[in-house]
């Protein structure tokens, strides 16, 4: 009833010139609009979801239940003054926020929405077309390559700007991105390694044979781990927000502006979080597969985004739960701790890999839930340890007032008698 007839002539889209032309611009028209449209509600998600994190209202002001807030908002920044500092780079300081925010709509192009499907058009033929721009083969490097692009209109916007706090953003920003894109790389190459593909629609494909449990979340938690905590520190989000720390460097990096070019940047990172979270969606969370989509393939972009819209709320939870981290201990973890531990997820898949060729997939299941138990015991082990003293370091604290003088220190070996302790005949 809904679909062509076994008498309809159903024409491959990309092997038609009109239709791929017509598919192409069409999609681009949509996605864009989406993304912006998703920018703008997602400021609201984050305003209303910490609200109610931390029991207060939120905005209610704008329109009913404060849903038109987002328009209010860009009113404001259309008509705020637009200011260019005199010593700045105008050139630089102009391109900077367009060079920040293009890649950010371009990692979308690779990344399908939803099955193919067959629709019908004017002239009486069905149409088979993708829901998604395009497919490429070399999808996940297309990821890798664009996300990597973003840094530089950061670093210029700090360049740009002739301000000594923003040029500390901007290098902040550049070491803080190289440090974890590391992670985040490392991270991919697991879900290439166990889809044998780089292409994300492939990717995507594979985890469909069993619904949920054939996520790759399940087959490698620790490396969907690090990829959220990478991709959270690739958007510059909290608590991984240091090229911007307000305590710190002002504003960090866009210091110097104002108006719409401001709003550049503020889109940028609001779009990042909707592609990072598509990307993650699609290594590790199924993408757009769930029960019924094979059989109504329309369903597709409607359980993407639904998983998308519980990826961002994860992200804003993170943010008001968690406390910036200092920023030498933002770079130790980056270096001493995610690299490691994503080097080890990559061991983890690519012995599974071969356990699964070599032997078949029944040792490969029983491998990888013995893996799972693995990964969640020395998660809870090393949880519980978190905030404790270390008794290893046999050292303890001590309150002393400044009228006693700072020659008992706060920090002081247990085996160490200090002359105060001899004198009372205490150890």
């Amino acid at each position: 009833m809904f679909g062509p007839s076994e008498t309809s002539v159903i024409v491959e889209c990309s092997a038609n010139t009109t239709c791929a032309v017509i598919h192409s611009i069409g999609t681009s028209v949509i996605l864009f609009f989406v993304l912006l449209t998703t920018f703008a509600y997602t400021t609201l998600l984050e305003r209303k979801f910490l609200a109610a994190i931390q029991q207060r209202v939120g905005p209610n002001r704008a329109g009913p239940y404060g849903l038109l807030q987002p328009v209010a908002d860009g009113i404001k920044l259309i008509f705020k003054e637009d200011i260019t500092p005199t010593a700045a780079d105008r050139v630089v300081f102009w391109l900077a926020p367009v060079i920040k925010v293009v890649p950010v709509l371009l990692v979308a192009a690779a990344i399908p929405l939803g099955p193919d499907i067959t629709v019908p058009w004017f002239d009486g033929k069905w149409y088979h077309l993708s829901q998604g721009l395009v497919d490429v083969n070399v999808g996940v490097l297309w990821v890798l390559g664009i996300t990597s692009v973003g840094v530089y209109g950061v670093v210029l916007a700090g360049w740009a700007s002739n301000n000594k706090y923003a040029m500390l953003g901007g290098l902040r920003a550049s070491a803080q991105m190289i440090s974890y894109e590391l992670s985040m790389g490392l991270s991919l190459v697991i879900a290439v390694m166990l889809a044998g593909s780089m292409s994300v629609g492939d990717i995507i494909d594979a985890q469909s044979d069993i619904p949920i449990l054939s996520w790759y979340v399940f087959q490698n938690p620790l490396g969907a781990v690090l990829l959220a905590v990478a991709l959270l520190a690739e958007v510059n989000r909290a608590p991984f927000d240091l090229p911007e720390a307000e305590q710190e460097l002002t504003a960090g990096y866009h210091t110097e502006y104002s108006g719409m070019k401001f709003a550049l940047f503020y889109m940028a990172e609001y779009i990042g979080m909707v592609i990072v979270s598509m990307v993650a969606t699609a290594l590790y969370f199924g993408g757009y597969h769930f029960f019924l989509v094979d059989e109504a393939p329309i369903l597709g972009p409607i359980v993407y985004a639904i998983k998308v819209v519980l990826l961002l709320m994860v992200m804003i939870w993170v943010r008001g739960t968690l406390p910036r981290i200092r920023y030498d201990r933002l770079m130790t973890f980056g270096w001493k701790v995610m690299l490691p531990l994503a080097l080890l997820a990559v061991v983890w898949s690519a012995v599974g890999v071969v356990i699964q060729e070599e032997l078949g997939n029944t040792p490969y299941t029983v491998y990888s839930i013995i893996a799972v138990v693995v990964f969640v015991a020395g998660l809870f082990y090393f949880t519980q340890r978190a905030g404790q003293p270390d008794t290893d370091s046999g050292r303890r604290v001590e309150m002393v007032s400044m009228s006693g003088g700072l020659a008992s220190a706060a920090l002081r070996r247990r085996d160490v008698p200090t002359a105060e302790s001899e004198r009372d005949g205490t150890d």
